[in-house]
């Protein structure tokens, strides 16, 4: 029954299947979930860089970032203009406060792309098993269609049976019964 769906679902020959839709049939067959924690199992796959980088986008692109930096560039131009006014560890125009900013904007722009590659990367995985998992579906609806078929045809048959029977008796009295009357 499953390969008559197989072939209605996908119009594939097993040997056009590709891995994840031979995945799902076996699991079908099989009787199995397919689907899993998605989430969790794109995660178990990272290495520490990619972890790491995806928790520096998190933070490096977030208000709490965003403010907390704005309050230390406060803080040093305060300190370097109004504090320190004889002695600043940085004067301006605050050359050294432009370099911190363009080795901060070196170092976080590539590891921001790594992490929007990385969530492009798990955006394809997710769909793949939303795929796995919406084929899985079809299957089973259609395994299920099958199986309703299969049953009111059997019904229908009986029935179509039962009236033959039914007919016949109804022939087989109509001929005694004239017989009877005379």
């Amino acid at each position: 029954m499953l390969k008559d769906i197989e072939k209605l679902v996908l119009g594939k020959s097993s040997s056009d299947l590709s891995l994840a839709e031979k995945k799902v049939l076996k699991r079908a067959r099989e009787r199995r979930t397919v689907s899993t924690n998605a989430g969790e199992d794109f995660l178990a796959h990272a290495t520490f860089g990619q972890r790491l980088a995806d928790g520096i986008a998190r933070v490096g692109g977030s208000w709490g970032f965003i403010i907390g930096f704005m309050l230390f560039l406060a803080a040093w131009i305060v300190l370097n203009t109004v504090i320190l006014v004889t002695n600043a560890l940085d004067p301006y125009p605050f050359i050294f406060l432009n370099l911190i900013l363009s080795m901060l904007a070196a170092v976080q722009a590539p590891i921001i792309m790594m992490s929007q590659n990385r969530q492009a990367e798990r955006d394809r995985f997710m769909a793949a098993k939303d795929y796995e998992i919406n084929l899985k579906a079809e299957i089973e609806v259609l395994a299920l269609h099958h199986k309703i078929d299969e049953q009111v045809l059997k019904e229908l048959r009986e029935t179509r049976e039962q009236i033959d029977a039914l007919r016949h008796a109804v022939e087989g009295l109509s001929i005694q019964a004239p017989n009877s009357q005379n």
